[in-house]
């Protein structure tokens, strides 16, 4: 019913996942049967869609990836900077996800790497983990992504761990201002070269002055990078990483009731006071279909990527086992940090960065 009612406006990637989540752990996708050698009982197991985005198929595979990443963790405290994209730039993303997407990782990262590198800041070679979320709470459009990055790295000559201050990695207010001139660098290049495409009410976009005009208040406008309290040790940054890396726009446990009045689930208003967040929504089927498959990626994307010493070809070649040996040494306590949101002004000079992706 519903898919008839909306043809043509639903693409191919998000009816392959309506139909894995259909289908997840049903007969239509087969299965086997288990049976108890003492009691005789039998029970029938059906097979998981194991699609990225069904809530109920990214347990083993948020364990699986986190295995991988446990023996490469650093010993050292780690940071969490979360790097959000403007709403009007959101707008934009929803019709060309794979291209704006790829810039966000790209300047967030970049931005990262450029800052640490300069001996005004830590002068020195970081890595870090991106990974990408498009929601909000009420399943609304947010793109953004959170970074996990060690607050240190190596020095230019490789010889060395130079640790961040106690409890401040980068300053939020340059890395914003970078991030934003970064960004619209790579958004207006893209633009050029042709591969943004317009439709509907964005339509007038596909010309060039238009567009311009619709960058122009985003160059004064706030960006915000939001730093939040470091993480403890290693073991903090798997817990975070175990609830992020693989979570979907919205988890079966948040899923309150579904009947004729609709769908209603939990949800966390951050613009409410710490004690009223959290809240109840209630939408029609149709709405909470469409919500729900915006965040559907495009097929083949990434949406876990590494930089820097992170970045997947030579992890360990990367880091020396002489700078192995001193981090623990740099780093002592366990640091903490205020959170911040920061408004921003004119850009910060740009220094060419490492960044590749994978994972």
């Amino acid at each position: 019913m519903w898919r008839s009612a909306n043809a043509g406006q639903v693409s191919l990637a998000q009816l392959k996942v309506m139909s894995a989540i259909e289908g997840c752990r049903t007969a239509a996708l087969g299965g086997h049967v288990e049976r108890c050698e003492d009691c005789s009982h039998v029970r029938i197991a059906y097979n998981s869609c194991r699609n990225r985005h069904c809530p109920k198929c990214q347990a083993i595979a948020a364990k699986e990836w986190l295995a991988d990443r446990e023996a490469e963790l650093l010993p050292v405290p780690y940071y969490h900077v979360v790097f959000t994209l403007p709403a009007a730039i959101g707008d934009i993303a929803y019709q060309n996800k794979a291209v704006i997407y790829g810039i966000l990782f790209k300047a967030a990262a970049e931005t990262l790497i450029t800052i640490a590198a300069d001996p005004k800041h830590l002068g020195a070679r970081i890595g870090l983990t991106a990974v990408l979320h498009t929601w909000g709470s009420a399943l609304t459009h947010h793109p953004h992504v959170h970074i996990i990055v060690p607050g240190g790295g190596i020095s230019p000559d490789g010889e060395r761990w130079i640790a961040c201050r106690p409890g401040f990695f980068l300053p939020v207010r340059v890395l914003s201002r970078l991030f934003r001139r970064l960004f619209l660098e790579q958004l207006a290049a893209a633009y050029l070269a042709g591969q943004l495409q317009f439709f509907g009410s964005r339509a007038a976009l596909a010309d060039p002055k238009t567009f311009k005009q619709y960058l122009a208040p985003l160059r004064k406008a706030e960006w915000v990078v939001y730093a939040k309290r470091p993480f403890g040790g290693p073991e903090a940054v798997l817990a975070y990483l175990s609830r992020y890396t693989h979570r979907v726009a919205i988890g079966n446990s948040r899923l309150i009731a579904f009947n004729d009045a609709g769908v209603t689930f939990k949800w966390k208003d951050y613009r409410a006071s710490q004690q009223q967040r959290a809240k109840v929504m209630t939408l029609a089927v149709d709405e909470f279909i469409r919500r729900f498959l915006i965040h559907v990626l495009p097929s083949g994307f990434h949406r876990i990527r590494h930089y820097g010493l992170f970045a997947n070809g030579g992890r360990a070649e990367n880091i020396p086992e002489p700078v192995s040996c001193s981090m623990s040494q740099s780093h002592r306590g366990n640091p903490t940090t205020r959170a911040a949101r920061v408004i921003v002004s004119p850009s910060h000079p740009r220094i060419p960065a490492r960044a590749a992706a994978g994972g």
